[in-house]
């Protein structure tokens, strides 16, 4: 006995992650939609590797009932509709979007860090799915808060064009090409040309009324984010920024903690973490870049060291695969959790 489960935004980026993880992962599926907007209704696409297609319904016109898990890649606006008839229709939604990551009745979940916390999922049959930069990051820090105690992060990212979606994708590639043949680039989705260029701005800048002046929504989402997932006495400090990368997202994170941690200890604990791969050897290539990343499940580790700007200190470097544990796999992992506590039928 399985799953039915509904992908909704099955088209997009994200989307077509999620199918291809729940066969990867060989999810327990009594059955499987693809669903998306009406403008993709009617579309064939690929699930698994043994020759199945799914055809596209219209989110509009779709029905919830009998189906057990609905997860949602499509974006706040069409989540804000749907997800709440999904929820109301029985269907456990497990939304990607920022819609509703901060509402304190719908649990925001990484599942190596706060497990327990989807227990509050009944409130409103919604469960949140972080922003790509943390989920990956909070991965990494976890295992480091149990053992000494953090007590501020300094975050900078480097996220790659897939963040921003196909969009992004097809403005880095057509800038680039054009020029190489020394045509004028073309710039709609980015505030600036992203072509051999990084942007320390994604997402709108906040107000003074915000308590963040000058940070953008994104750097909010960081600080805002951790702290609901790891522990709410974290302070956190991001500086958010796009790179010329298709895929995969990279972080320089300095941390200070509460109790004294050795490099030696913090590598020993990050070889063991669940959902880290440590890759740290100080040698030429002994680091783990964007293009290694892609298609993997791991939050890559490296350049772990000491901080000696503050007492007990250390800096570090992160990278993972955005449509990867920073969206479509952190979905089906909370599914997969979600299964195993509550829905048990797998």
């Amino acid at each position: 006995m399985g799953y039915k489960v509904v992908v909704v935004g099955a088209t997009g980026n994200v989307g077509r992650e999620m199918l291809n993880i729940l066969a990867e992962r060989q999810f327990p599926l009594d059955a499987i939609a693809a669903v998306a907007s009406p403008r993709s209704t009617g579309d064939i696409i690929d699930f698994g590797e043994d020759g199945q297609t799914l055809k596209v319904h219209n989110i509009e016109h779709f029905d919830f009932t009998g189906w057990d898990i609905a997860l949602f890649a499509a974006g706040s606006g069409p989540t804000k509709i749907y997800a709440p008839k999904a929820a109301s229709q029985g269907c456990v939604v497990i939304d990607n979007s920022s819609l509703y990551r901060m509402e304190p009745d719908v649990p925001l979940i990484v599942p190596e860090v706060n497990p327990d916390a989807i227990d509050g999922y009944k409130k409103r049959n919604i469960i949140a799915n972080p922003n790509c930069s943390t989920a990956q990051m909070v991965v990494a820090l976890k295992p480091l808060h149990d053992a000494a105690i953090i007590k501020r992060v300094v975050v900078s990212t480097y996220q790659s064009v897939s963040g921003a979606g196909k969009a992004g994708m097809d403005e880095l590639f057509n800038q680039t090409r054009a020029i190489f043949v020394g045509d004028e680039p073309e710039q709609s989705k980015f505030t600036k040309r992203i072509a051999f260029n990084v942007i320390p701005h994604i997402d709108s800048f906040l107000g003074p009324d915000s308590g963040m002046d000058g940070y953008t929504k994104e750097e909010w989402k960081m600080t805002a984010e951790t702290r609901k997932i790891l522990d709410p006495d974290i302070e956190v400090t991001a500086t958010c920024v796009r790179v010329p990368v298709f895929v995969g997202h990279s972080e320089a994170i300095n941390i200070e903690f509460e109790k004294p941690i050795s490099v030696a200890k913090a590598q020993s604990i990050l070889r063991e973490a669940p959902g880290v791969m440590l890759i740290d050897k100080r040698e030429d290539g002994g680091y783990v870049t964007p293009v290694e990343c892609v298609g993997d499940y791991a939050t890559f580790v490296s350049r772990v060291r000491k901080d000696p700007t503050v007492e007990n200190g250390l800096a570090l470097w992160c990278v993972s695969d955005n449509l990867r544990k920073g969206a479509a796999l952190n979905a089906v992992q909370i599914a997969e959790l979600l299964g195993r506590r509550h829905l048990k039928k797998g």
